[in-house]
This record gives C-alpha cells, sequence and structure tokens, in this order.
C-alpha cells in the first residue's frame, strides 16, 4: 500500500499522565496510579505511552503533564527523561486548562509547532497503523488549521465513551465533526452503534498549538478570563483563577474547525481490570477501529 509522505513540521506529544486511576484500587493508589502499573506489557503503562510517543516525535519532544507527587515516581521508571519534560501542574482542573497551558508552552518554544495529544492508560497496536493515522491528522492540521480528533469505530452499544457523530469528508480519510455526544444511554448507544456515522471519541487529539490557544481564547468561557494571566507566564495564577473544564467541552464541541479521522488501530483505555490483556476476557473487550 502506498503511503502519502508526512508533513515536515516539528511535533511535540503531550501524555496526560495526572488520573490516580481509581478503578484499578488497590493497586493502584495516589501515590502509585494505574500509569505505574504493568497493564499493557511487561513495561509500566507510562513507559509504553512514552515509547509510542518518542517513536512519533523523538524523546527530546516528549511532555508528560502530570501534578507534582508523581513527577519522582515518572522519573524513576523514565530516566530517558530529564525535568524539562515534564509540565506540572499546580492543581488539577481537568484537561482543558491543562493542554492549552501545553500548548502554550510548546508555542513559545517552537512557533508553528503541532502538538499530539496522548493519554498515559491507553493501548494502542500495531504502531504503524497508529503512525499512519497521526499522519492523516497532521495533513489535516497542516493543510486547513483544524483541530483533529482520532475516532474509533464502535464495537458494542457503549455508554461509558462520547461519541462522534462524523460529518463531511474533507479528503485524506478526514471528515469534518458533525457533533459531539456525550455518554449516551443505552437504546441511543445502540443506535449510535448502527448509524455507521457514529466513532467513540479516543481523547487523542492533533493540532498546532497556537491554533489551540486561538481557539481557546474564542470559545473556552471557563479560560478566557484567566489566559491573560497564563500569556504573562503567571501559570499559577491561570490555574487557580480558571474554572475546571474538559478540552472536548470547552473547545472542541464549541469550535467549527474541528475534523476526525476514523482510525483504524486496535485501542483500549484501560478503564478496568477486565480491559487489561491479561485479564478473563468479555465480549468487546478490544476497542478496534476499521
Amino acid at each position: 500500500m502506498a503511503h502519502t509522505a508526512p508533513v515536515l513540521m516539528n511535533r511535540y506529544a503531550v501524555i496526560l499522565a495526572g488520573g490516580v486511576g481509581s478503578r484499578f484500587w488497590p493497586a493502584s493508589t495516589p501515590e502509585r496510579p494505574k500509569q505505574l502499573l504493568p497493564l499493557g506489557s511487561n513495561r509500566t503503562l507510562i513507559q509504553d505511552a512514552v515509547e509510542r510517543a518518542r517513536r512519533l516525535v523523538g524523546i527530546d519532544r516528549v511532555r508528560i503533564l502530570t501534578g507534582r507527587a508523581l513527577v519522582e515516581p515518572f522519573r524513576q521508571v523514565l530516566p530517558e527523561l530529564d525535568e524539562s519534560a515534564f509540565l506540572v501542574e499546580p492543581i488539577a482542573r481537568s484537561t482543558g486548562p491543562a493542554l492549552v497551558w501545553a500548548a502554550r508552552e510548546i508555542e513559545r518554544a517552537d512557533p508553528g509547532a503541532i502538538m499530539i495529544s496522548l493519554h498515559s492508560d491507553h493501548l494502542i497496536e500495531p504502531f504503524d497503523v497508529f503512525q499512519e493515522t497521526i499522519d492523516k491528522a497532521v495533513r489535516a492540521v497542516a493543510e486547513r488549521g483544524s483541530l483533529v480528533c482520532l475516532g474509533i469505530e464502535p464495537s458494542r452499544p457503549e455508554t461509558g465513551y462520547g461519541y462522534i457523530e462524523v460529518g463531511m469528508e474533507q479528503g485524506g480519510g478526514v471528515h469534518a465533526v458533525a457533533r459531539f455526544h456525550e455518554k449516551p444511554d443505552r437504546t441511543a448507544a445502540g443506535q449510535y452503534l448502527t448509524s455507521g456515522r457514529h466513532l467513540w471519541n479516543s481523547g487523542i487529539f492533533v493540532w498546532r498549538a497556537r491554533d489551540l490557544v486561538e481557539q481557546a481564547q474564542l470559545w473556552a468561557v471557563e479560560l478566557q478570563p484567566a489566559l491573560a494571566r497564563l500569556e504573562s507566564g503567571d501559570v499559577s495564577g491561570f490555574f487557580d483563577s480558571v474554572q475546571p473544564v474538559s478540552i472536548d467541552v470547552g473547545v472542541l464541541e464549541r469550535s467549527d474547525r474541528v475534523e476526525v479521522v476514523h482510525a483504524t488501530f486496535s485501542w483500549d483505555d484501560v478503564g478496568t481490570w477486565a480491559s487489561c490483556p491479561n485479564s478473563r476476557p468479555r465480549p468487546g473487550k478490544q476497542r478496534t477501529g476499521g
């Protein structure tokens, strides 16, 4: 199969790694969250996530968003990362403030750079198909300044995920997003499963760092009053002032520049013990796109 060459632009991978994995208690605790457990392979989830990110962008452009208490535990299992790789949130305010802050830091360091937003608790394979999907998203970002989501084809009427309703084709395997749907009831989830127009929202996103900041300035009312503090470098003041909001609600559900790529790799968000590879199988355990 022929592949179009990826767009040659500086790319950064930002890994969201601030959660505590409460559904994996007692193995997962605030001091040793699920990211530090070997739930996907013989390595910890955070090691697997960093290795994927390294292969996408190079180790020098990997950033980890997390809280102060987890920096040292992460550094113990990630000796290849230096201190500058960690973006330490002063206080947890959900993904909206965290990702806008990360985007602002990347744009300051490397104007025009593309940012790939990943999670520390995803299982993804094979890597080459994942990379091809990211490359499709990068091309859309470079050509149209889009904010691109990766969508997973649903394998069952899942009520625990948000859904993306697919709109007009934009070319290159990318579609406009017609609408986001929050976690549905069972009836709606069944309709989404059979519609052929709905994908699970994987939470993996690609955008230019500056585009995310600009779209937050336009749409994220929860962040707007505090963005001046962020621009002035007052990170603590920014986090103290903002309302907690997810990036989905704060920006993506409101912006008119959001697109989606239909992912064709195997994906799991490791939400429960049952989703782990070594747990007892259950129907629909593995979320597979394509």
